[in-house]
């Protein structure tokens, strides 16, 4: 069963391989969610890019592209939030250790924005230390209806 055939409504949680592919899988159900929670384009494309970011970084970086590996991936929409969460199994991430994306001596590196892009666009981001991995848990909050 793919992500996107699964129930609309409840929390959805699923295992995936520590491929490109469950990234865009994963990637897909969060934009399909976004859709169905009436977030406009803008709003969609930055849940679903910062979600992007946090299963590449947990495919990347936390399980080292390691086929034996899984992540983690749960998706929920509350009523009043967008609640998505991603973890691997690798040797754990300190977030307060990261360079800082925006400092001179960074601005023209290639990598080191995910994390600073996911803070962006989300609303309130959450990192857990698993023992092994680490568990990064992003919200989005909605506006109350007949807003």
């Amino acid at each position: 069963m793919t992500l996107l055939s699964a129930p609309k409504t409840g929390r959805r949680s699923f295992t995936l391989s520590s491929t490109m592919d469950s990234v865009s899988e994963v990637e897909a159900a969060a934009d399909k969610l976004a859709e169905e929670a009436g977030l406009d384009e803008d709003e969609r494309f930055h849940v679903t890019m910062a979600v992007r970011e946090a299963a590449v970084n947990a495919v990347l970086h936390g399980n080292e592209y390691d086929p034996s590996r899984q992540i983690a991936f749960s998706l929920e929409n509350t009523g009043s939030a967008l609640v998505f969460t991603i973890a691997d199994q690798g040797k754990g991430l300190d977030p307060d250790t990261l360079p800082d994306p925006l400092a001179p001596e960074n601005l023209l590196r290639g990598t080191g924005r995910g994390i600073f892009l996911i803070r962006s666009f989300m609303d309130e981001v959450h990192f857990r230390q698993l023992h092994p991995g680490t568990e990064l848990t992003m919200v989005k909050r909605l506006a109350p209806a007949g807003n």
